[in-house]
């Protein structure tokens, strides 16, 4: 395609997509307080679906889903979009920076999605956001972290933060590793085209992603892991272990 049909392609699917952001928004603020969770959630798969399809992004799912919770869903980070594909899989509530709720008109969806936000240089909010994880699993929610607490290239997998998974042990609940991954349908290589990473700002890296042909959003669920007596280092450790291993990467040696 040429760059100018490129271009044209992107914004048609920038028009439809903002449509399908609008219209999302209506459907919270209108009927998410009338809905069983259940019914919320099924909403919010398809909606992500059509979010996806809109955008041109095919969605490859490998592993099982949880078909329920409680379940903590771990998962390494790379661009806004993760969101939006892990709720077309199977959606959860998720835990993200508080910076997320500012973003225009996404953070307004994001939030009245049910995410729960954390100051992550606040050691204090994030013991807050420990205990609300904690009764949320307690309720047989399904909660997803991304605990790299940033986006990063792909390419490796920063430190995972063990914090997080200390709700996890208070509540009793498995931990779910989820590897995500963007790659050319044609070729089969990794794309760069949603990665939101340094100084890419939000606009530029929704763009790319608009302009992308044949991109296939992968995520791969793993198998649960239980807390057996593990320390929540530990226990983080073997997590990102295990989602290095599904992306194919050399194990992290700490």
């Amino acid at each position: 395609m040429s760059a100018r049909g490129s271009r044209l392609t992107a914004l048609w699917r920038a028009v439809r997509a903002l449509g399908h952001v609008l219209s999302g928004l209506w459907i919270i603020r209108s009927e998410f307080g009338q809905l069983t969770p259940d019914q919320c959630a099924l909403m919010v798969r398809e909606w992500s679906r059509q979010m996806l399809r809109i955008m041109g992004v095919e969605l490859v799912v490998r592993g099982k889903p949880p078909a329920n919770g409680p379940v903590l869903l771990v998962a390494n980070h790379i661009s806004w979009l993760d969101i939006v594909v892990m709720n077309a899989a199977q959606p959860a509530r998720f835990v993200s920076k508080a910076d997320v709720k500012h973003w225009p008109v996404l953070g307004a969806l994001i939030t009245g999605a049910g995410t729960l936000y954390i100051e992550r240089e606040s050691r204090r909010d994030a013991m807050r956001v420990v205990h609300q994880m904690a009764e949320r699993l307690r309720a047989h929610d399904s909660i997803a972290v991304f605990p790299e607490g940033t986006t990063g290239d792909g390419r490796s997998l920063l430190p995972f933060h063990a914090n997080l998974f200390q709700a996890a042990i208070s509540a009793n609940a498995p931990v779910l590793p989820v590897a995500m991954a963007y790659v050319d349908g044609a070729s089969g290589a990794r794309s760069d085209a949603p990665l939101f990473i340094g100084d890419t700002t939000l606009v530029a890296s929704i763009w790319s992603t608009l302009r992308a042909q044949d991109l296939q959003a992968v995520v791969h669920y793993g198998e649960p892991q239980f807390f057996q007596g593990r320390d929540r280092r530990a226990w983080a450790h073997d997590v990102r272990t295990e989602v290095a291993q599904m992306l194919g990467l050399a194990p992290p040696n700490h």
